[in-house]
């Protein structure tokens, strides 16, 4: 290799995979913000703890960055590599290490694809319940990093839930076992709750120990078009006291319109503004009759227009990719994201402020945004008009998104509910975080990775 850091590196792991090749640098490089060209040093994909342990070691002599590489699904831009770092992608690390049927416990290899823990656990007779779209690409180092939410948070959590261990490697080169799978730990410091959103700047998760649990119950899925924005919150509210909800999901006619162009089946006749796909337990003819009542209920109330109910696995399938198949849908128009929080009851009149503010805002863009109503988390993608400038429309809607996290201030929310801060949101992380906090998170990233070497300039700037 002409590059002597890289001869150096190969020389201490000579079965190391090691990718320049132009394609490889590019695919590697970035995730799905496609906003930055990709510029990385090399590839490093290595297959043990060893190997990533002696990668960072090299990092650190050689003064290399290191951005670590999952499935690349983010959409913060933490996984970029544009300004010749050293990607280290844990695809090759995707093993079952251990399943201890006792503990109900799954440790795997942090580069292991989510659908496969799931369809692990599943053989198993147990349930890892973190899910979304990106299930069959995400990783489950990338879920870490972020701490992943998804469709069924309001019934399971985020990922950090469901983490019972890990073993990591600092940016220093230490290798850490966190927590080692204990239920009851008070011995100072968890590191493993600290590990887990950091998205890489702190340590690479090499290995995870999940915590399973029981199969969900038998579900049925409903699809609901409602007639306006006030009637989400109150159908919510209804379908959370009378059912046992696993998910609620909400978006809008410009969201629907996209995905049944992309190949979706349109469910309910009709044009609504507003669309809800739930999912809740019926284990029995009581609890499906208990879902009808609330349905008529919504609609004696004019809160819910019109509604179907799936009868069969392959129709539940079809309305939930009314709502999964959004990101999907939109991806070839390369929308610019916001992926916000705000707590349950503050979400009325944080819809309310931010509708005016984007339909004030954004006169000529289309919006399209959906979200889970049941976590207080909405994601709004914005698309660029025909004819505006790629640059144009970044810098018009990184005026709104400085905008939105005042509005988010003013509301107690976040600038960012599931996705992590990365490149796109770091200089708004001021309006979720107290200037305070934001130097004791510097300090603490000093401590765990005193030479800077991963994933810099993400989160925030690196001194």
């Amino acid at each position: 290799m002409s590059d002597p850091r890289l001869a150096d590196l190969s020389r201490r792991l000579p079965d190391l995979r090691l990718l320049t090749a132009s394609g490889e640098l590019e695919h590697y490089g970035r995730d799905w913000t496609r906003r930055w060209t990709p510029a990385p040093l090399a590839i490093a994909l290595p297959s043990t703890t060893m190997d990533v342990q002696t990668i960072v070691r090299w990092a650190n002599e050689h003064h290399v960055a290191i951005v670590p590489s999952g499935g690349r699904t983010g959409l913060s831009g933490g996984a970029v590599a544009a300004n010749g770092e050293l990607v280290l992608s844990l695809e090759r690390m995707n093993q079952v290490v251990d399943f201890n049927a006792v503990d109900r416990t799954l440790t795997v290899q942090s580069g292991m694809i989510l659908q496969h823990v799931q369809e692990t656990a599943r053989g198993h007779g147990l349930h890892y319940p973190v899910d979304f779209a990106a299930r069959g690409s995400c990783s489950i180092g990338g879920n870490i990093a972020t701490n992943a939410g998804g469709i069924r948070v309001i019934r399971y959590g985020n990922t950090r839930e469901w983490i019972a261990g890990l073993t990591v490697i600092t940016g220093s080169g230490e290798l850490l076992e966190l927590n080692r799978g204990l239920v009851k730990n008070s011995s100072g410091y968890d590191f493993r709750q600290l590990m887990i959103g950091s998205e890489g700047t702190l340590g690479i998760v090499v290995e995870a120990t999940l915590k399973l649990t029981d199969p969900p119950p038998p579900s049925q899925v409903m699809l609901l078009a409602l007639p306006d924005m006030e009637a989400l919150m109150q159908v919510f509210a209804l379908f959370q006291s009378r059912l046992a909800l696993q998910a609620f999901e909400f978006f809008t006619d410009h969201a629907l319109d996209h995905v049944l162009a992309h190949g979706a089946q349109r469910a309910i006749e009709g044009e609504y503004p507003y669309h809800v796909v739930t999912e809740f337990d019926a284990v029995d003819e009581r609890m499906q009759d208990a879902a009808l009542a609330a349905f008529e209920h919504a609609l004696e109330q004019g809160w819910v227009s019109d509604g179907v109910i799936a009868n069969s696995e392959s129709q539940a399938a079809a309305l939930w990719r009314l709502r999964e198949g959004i990101t999907e849908s939109l991806a070839p128009r390369r929308p610019y994201k916001n992926d916000v929080s705000v707590r349950v009851s503050a979400v009325p009149a944080f819809l309310q402020e931010m509708q005016a503010l984007l339909a004030r805002e954004y006169p000529q863009a289309e919006v399209v945004w959906f979200g889970h109503i049941g976590d207080g988390n909405l994601h709004i993608n914005v698309l660029r008009p025909d004819g505006l400038a790629e640059d144009a429309f970044i810098a018009q809607c990184e005026h709104v998104t400085r905008l939105l996290a005042e509005t988010l201030q003013r509301h107690g929310g976040s600038i960012s509910a599931e996705h992590g801060i990365g490149l796109v949101k770091r200089a708004y992380l001021g309006s979720t975080r107290s200037a305070a906090e934001i130097a004791l998170m510097q300090g603490v990233r000093k401590v765990f990775d005193p030479l800077g070497v991963l994933n810099p300039g993400k989160l925030f700037e690196q001194g």
